[in-house]
């Protein structure tokens, strides 16, 4: 008997044909459990993206560094002390072997704080940064229009800017074209040369919409910070641990500005990298939790097929029986309960992965590409699809195997005796 056999297949069906509400609610158990299985996957892999949507904006191993008060006295200086970063600090910056991108960023007002800026008749209040041409490749974000910051902005300390999408939008017109117009910023006149859209989600999407950015040169002459450094955007090498090289430049920063090696209040710091690791860290343990309960579905499912099989070994003892007597082999039987088993439990799970894959498709289809969700393409790989299928056909051999070697113990004689 091989597995293509038409009699035993005919025999498989006629057996499901005369117990069709026993084999339904069986295989409903398998197709449930593969059906949450997929279902909490893919929502698992929503809530991942979403969140990791909102970092789609930096360089994986981006270190941003800005100041705060002392909270130590140290070398004579007072605990409380404010300081301020400089240019001095750039250069000790990228010496670090450690160091990919070094960006020294000046803030006009401070903070998040807003300027107001003028076009003719038109204003609006935005941040207003000065930044270098490196920050492109640190702080991640698309161009609409024109270019961003070169090399020859900072030499020449041009009065450029690149304007975001936000200011784009309140300071021209619907089918004007920004580039080589000036807006007039605390008094000086910069003239357009970029307009910026963001990559990020949800409010950090928003505020680099917001956001004007100037040579870093030009800002330091133009708004009297001849000698300051706000904030370091800095990229760190990939191959590089982001708590090793983090450390590294806080250290170098402390001992530049007389700071005490104990103060983990003075120099304010924020790790992308390290956020990275404990995002994916989380997520690896939601998808092993969402793994351990849909298996465990999975098998409560199985077992529901192997208790079914009993039955069905129990109520076709004497025709086994026949079988056996009439020259049918142990390994013949065992086939033919072990495919009706496979065949139960891959039918079932089939149907409970489409319907779940299917359910996925709509919900994603229902949320669409929402800027600010924190939810968002909730889709199950076809690998894992594959795997969760793998993993009840294999439940489906264990469901038959039971049965099987129950059903080639009994002796045929004993076997023909049973009523």
């Amino acid at each position: 008997m091989t597995i293509l056999d038409r009699d035993n297949w005919q025999e498989i069906f006629a057996t499901i044909k005369k117990n069709k509400l026993r084999t339904a609610l069986t295989m409903l158990g398998v197709g449930w459990g593969i059906f949450m299985l997929v279902i909490m996957l893919g929502c698992g892999n929503g809530l991942k993206n979403g969140v990791l949507r909102s970092f789609s904006g930096f360089a994986k191993n981006t270190l941003f560094i800005w100041s705060q008060a002392t909270t130590k006295p140290y070398k004579g200086l007072r605990a409380g002390r404010n300081f301020m970063y400089n240019n001095a600090d750039i250069a000790l910056l990228r010496q670090l072997p450690e160091v990919d991108k070094v960006c020294p960023r000046l803030i006009l007002r401070g903070f998040r704080e807003t300027n107001s800026v003028v076009r003719g008749m038109k204003a609006g209040s935005f941040e207003v940064l000065g930044d270098v041409p490196e920050l492109f490749d640190v702080i991640k974000f698309g161009l609409t229009a024109g270019r961003f910051l070169n090399q020859k902005d900072m030499d020449d300390r041009r009065k450029v800017c690149v304007i975001g999408a936000r200011a784009r939008e309140v300071l021209f017109g619907k089918d004007e074209n920004p580039i080589g117009q000036y807006v007039r910023i605390s008094g000086v006149y910069f003239m357009v040369v970029g307009v910026s859209k963001p990559l990020m989600s949800g409010g950090e999407g928003q505020e680099q919409a917001q956001v004007i950015n100037i040579p870093f040169t030009t800002f330091q002459k133009a708004f009297n910070a001849n000698d300051k450094v706000h904030v370091f955007p800095i990229k760190i090498k990939d191959e590089i641990p982001a708590s090793v090289a983090e450390a590294k430049v806080v250290e170098i920063l402390k001992k530049n500005h007389k700071i005490a090696p104990d103060d983990k209040v003075a120099i304010g710091h924020w790790n992308s990298g390290l956020e990275f690791e404990k995002l994916n860290g989380l997520f690896t343990g939601i998808e092993m939790l969402v793994w351990i309960v849909g298996i465990g579905t999975l098998l409560a499912g199985v077992i529901g097929i192997s208790n079914i099989m009993l039955i069905v070994v129990k109520e076709r003892t004497k025709e086994i029986g026949v079988k056996r007597a009439l020259g049918a082999t142990p390994s013949s039987v065992v086939l033919q309960i072990m495919l009706e088993a496979v065949f139960l439990t891959s039918f079932a799970g089939y149907f409970g992965l489409v319907t779940g894959i299917y359910l996925l498709e709509g919900l994603n289809v229902l949320i669409g590409d929402s800027d600010g969700s924190m939810f968002t393409n909730p889709t199950v790989n076809i690998g894992i699809a594959m795997k969760a299928l793998s993993v009840i056909i294999f439940g489906g051999l264990v469901a038959g195997f039971i049965p099987a070697r129950h059903a080639v113990s009994v002796h045929p004689v004993e076997a023909l005796r049973t009523e």
